[in-house]
């Protein structure tokens, strides 16, 4: 066990995998992936629904980036924080309310992506399900809150694999 086994919240150890580089690493790659996908999987519906091949009425317009706009942004907001910060006033280093701060500024950024979330839901029931689109068009909706959700599922994974702590940070910081 660690020294810092007395401040863990649940009495499960924490597994030795999340410790080494690789894992960072593959967890900066996978968030990555999520982003590409969230990305390529709007700006599919988004082109699709200006070409000759859509039929309908329905085309995505900027209302309809509008939540993945706040989605980025949060993710933004989200990973330009230290994850030590969130406890720097424990430590006499920091300055007055750093962790009080810090963790404003993630709830602002939690915020932010999930009402991006919300947004690309309400678009979609809005424009598209009350309005009774046929799927074709209901894909542009369908892509808008899937995008928006792997945009959250990256900045989690993203934030988490940057602040992992490996025996290599310790070694600089001694």
């Amino acid at each position: 066990m660690s020294d810092l086994s007395g401040n863990r919240l649940f009495k499960f150890p924490k597994p030795q995998w999340m410790n080494s580089a690789n894992t960072r690493t593959a967890g900066v790659y996978l968030a990555g992936a999520l982003f590409s996908i969230a990305l390529f999987v709007f700006i599919d519906a988004a082109t699709f629904s200006k070409s000759h091949l859509n039929g309908s009425d329905y085309h995505v317009n900027f209302v309809d980036w509008i939540p993945g706009i706040f989605s980025v942004l949060g993710m933004l907001i989200i990973n330009s924080i230290d994850k030590s910060r969130l406890s720097a006033d424990n430590f006499s280093y920091s300055g007055d309310g750093v962790a009080w701060k810090a963790r404003v500024i993630l709830f602002m950024g939690f915020a932010a992506m999930a009402g991006g979330l919300a947004g690309a839901v309400t678009v979609m029931v809005l424009k598209y399900v009350v309005q009774d689109a046929s799927w074709p068009a209901l894909w542009f909706g369908v892509a808008n809150v899937a995008a928006n959700s792997l945009i959250m599922l990256s900045s989690v994974v993203l934030w988490v694999s940057q602040n992992m702590e490996d025996d290599y940070t310790y070694n600089l910081a001694l």
